[in-house]
């Protein structure tokens, strides 16, 4: 993360990350507290680590992550990552259709697994225990929907049918907004998604593989494969940025959501920025 950046977040978390000198102590700096913060969602390193780098205690410590991801939640989350508008869907869709020909494309939606510490009903097809993390990124690999929190035992259509997005497409308020004829008929904005997702009106996904495609299907199937790919490449570049997504936390559930979002807009702030990412 470049300086520019980092101070970038250290202006907007002000208001609620900075502390004034007592008579019997001073401070920790909103500079420090936002470095701690980033420093352990980057590395998942030990607090005692953290304690020795920073020259806080381990409390000090816990308390700038948990005060850090809250004062991400309350004001660079609803302005990072938000429903597009009718004109950014029109740049989206224009981006996907241009890049991998696929046309009224708005985003790509899939989930991913978040190691945790959890009850029973958090384990997972894959032998641990995790929450979901779904979302919806756009061409460029930013996320411009999230969801979080639900057990890592949920499908992944289930898991949509449970968020917030499900509604709101569902009520028709979003994706039917520019309608364009396609083979005939009047397609909207759709988002696509693997075979796990339901097939509906605005969201698409591949044929069935039954052996029997004709050339048509192959080809859709695999125009809808190279685009669906931006957003594996977005949680693998998530998950390199961000290690505390890697390794089992054992941090409460509520806690563990607010890292999950605290990343995610991170995410985006490094993307839209061009940070370095070193793919080793």
């Amino acid at each position: 993360m470049s300086r520019d950046t980092f101070q970038y977040i250290c202006r907007c978390l002000k208001p609620t990350l900075q502390r004034i000198d007592t008579t019997y102590r001073l401070a920790v700096q909103l500079e420090k507290r936002v470095a701690v913060a980033i420093w352990k969602l980057a590395t998942n390193s030990e607090n005692k680590t953290i304690t020795h780098l920073f020259g806080v205690g381990i409390s000090t410590a816990c308390d700038c992550l948990k005060e850090f991801c809250s004062s991400v939640e309350e004001i660079l989350l609803p302005e990072v990552i938000r429903m597009p508008n009718a004109e950014k869907l029109k740049e989206l869709s224009q981006h996907f259709e241009q890049r991998w020909g696929v046309p009224q494309c708005v985003g790509a939606v899939n989930g991913s697994h978040i190691p945790i510490l959890a009850p029973p009903e958090y384990f997972n097809r894959k032998g641990w225990y995790s929450i979901i993390l779904q979302a919806v990124v756009d061409g460029k690999g930013l996320f411009w929907n999230v969801y979080t929190g639900q057990p890592g035992s949920l499908h992944d259509a289930r898991v949509l049918r449970l968020s917030a997005l499900w509604e709101v497409a569902e009520k028709g308020k979003m994706f039917s907004q520019q309608l364009r004829s396609i083979g005939g008929e009047d397609v909207g904005y759709y988002i696509i998604g693997d075979a796990a997702y339901p097939l509906t009106s605005w969201l698409m996904k591949p044929f069935p593989d039954n052996g029997a495609l004709t050339q048509q299907q192959g080809i859709f199937n695999l125009r809808m494969s190279k685009a669906r790919v931006v957003v594996e490449n977005a949680f693998g570049r998530l998950k390199g940025r961000w290690r505390c997504l890697q390794k089992h936390n054992d941090c409460s559930l509520n806690r563990v959501k607010s890292m999950v979002l605290t990343c995610c807009v991170l995410h985006n702030l490094c993307e839209s920025n061009n940070e370095e990412y070193r793919e080793e």
